[in-house]
């Protein structure tokens, strides 16, 4: 039975001009990740990821903390597929005025509750993308979003060899999309979940053929043996 390890990115540079780049902290939580696969002595025979910044640093910064024997020979695969949505898109579609980062950061920390405050500036954005009744105004619709979600792990359960040990690095929609898939959730279902993904955090698949099945969600106890700090959702 084949194994799919579905990687969060460490902690992104939320707030900043370009967000998609780790923080000195995403980069450790990255290495925590890949300290506590060697010690599981847990090598892959695939490595992917979703073609975004954020996604080959987590890689480079786990996989780098692997023994050589237990590192994938070759060039890592990159598949779009597994590339998040524009959230900066679904912000400023929902409130212009978020386009500016400077704007956001002085909304938060301006807010009584920083972290309530954004989860429901995320929750009501995101929600008004997945509703399908502006869908003229994204780049790429909810629907499309989640049909290439699922096209991409379809590619991964068609690749011959019944008995591979495949990590993706990719992001919290799409890993919370591809568990609505597999476990039959419903969109605010699928809302719910993507909040509580923990960065550099785990959701393991198992698969035979076209089968597949959630074998545990959102896995960080390698962040826990950091310390409280070292875990994060943003």
């Amino acid at each position: 039975m084949g194994q799919i390890y579905l990687v969060r990115h460490g902690q992104a540079s939320f707030g900043s001009a370009n967000y998609d780049r780790l923080s000195d902290l995403g980069v450790q939580q990255a290495r925590l990740l890949g300290e506590w696969y060697a010690e599981k002595r847990q090598g892959f025979s695939r490595v992917l990821t979703g073609g975004m910044n954020r996604h080959r640093q987590t890689a480079v910064a786990c996989l780098g903390a692997l023994p050589r024997n237990l590192r994938k020979e070759g060039d890592w695969e990159t598949d779009a597929g597994f590339a998040e949505y524009d959230h900066e898109e679904i912000f400023t579609r929902y409130r212009p005025e978020l386009a500016d980062p400077e704007y956001l950061t002085r909304f938060l920390n301006e807010s009584e509750q920083p972290h309530q405050a954004f989860q429901h500036l995320f929750q009501a954005a995101t929600a008004r993308w997945m509703a399908g009744e502006n869908d003229s105004d994204y780049t790429e619709t909810w629907p499309i979003f989640q049909a290439r979600c699922i096209a991409a792990l379809q590619r991964v359960l068609m690749t011959p060899g019944s008995a591979q040990s495949v990590i993706i690095f990719t992001s919290g929609g799409t890993i919370s999309t591809l568990c609505q898939h597999v476990l039959g959730m419903p969109d605010s279902k699928m809302l719910e979940l993507n909040w509580t993904l923990a960065n550099a955090g785990v959701t393991k698949l198992l698969y035979s053929g076209d089968r597949v099945s959630l074998s545990y969600l959102n896995n960080f106890a390698h962040l826990e043996a950091g310390g409280v700090a070292a875990v994060t959702y943003r």
